[in-house]
């Protein structure tokens, strides 16, 4: 197995974060309409979510770059992707184990309704769902579910 180190992301692993965000959600949610072109993405993580959020990559020490993304806005984890063909290697523990030592009084998140994955992914790491909508207020306009966890 292919070691990976998980690390503060900078400026230069913003093009890496985004692929491998453009290539999960793609992966994970194909009947989820993306209400921005790959551009626009991209752009939005060079521009806002690696200057200015808490952003993590996972990387694979030999070389093989950015595999994984988090994203923390406070005691919100507001993003969790894996680049597709690294995903069952642990690296998604890793990062909520981060997340929780980073906000150790709780976190909140949200993820679509129809990604029953994630939802047994977030349950096994001890959080709750406690929200359900028609996903009136989120950009995609899917239906999706917010999760807490308390320590």
């Amino acid at each position: 197995m292919r070691a990976v180190v998980l690390r503060r992301a900078g400026a230069a692993d913003a093009a890496g974060a985004a692929d491998v965000w453009l290539r999960s959600f793609d992966a994970a949610l194909p009947t989820v309409v993306r209400p921005r072109s790959d551009d626009e993405v991209r752009a939005y993580f060079r521009e806002v979510v690696v200057p200015s959020r808490e952003t993590w990559v996972a990387e694979a020490v030999d070389g093989g770059g950015v595999v994984g993304l988090m994203v923390l806005n406070g005691d919100l984890l507001s993003q969790l992707y894996l680049a597709p063909e690294w995903r069952g290697r642990g690296i998604g523990d890793r990062f909520v184990g981060l997340a929780k030592e980073r906000s150790p009084r709780g976190l909140s998140l949200w993820t679509f309704q129809v990604n029953e994955p994630a939802h047994r992914f977030y349950e096994r790491h001890g959080f709750v769902a406690v929200e359900r909508t028609d996903g009136s207020t989120n950009e995609e306009r899917e239906p999706d579910v917010r999760y807490v966890w308390q320590p």
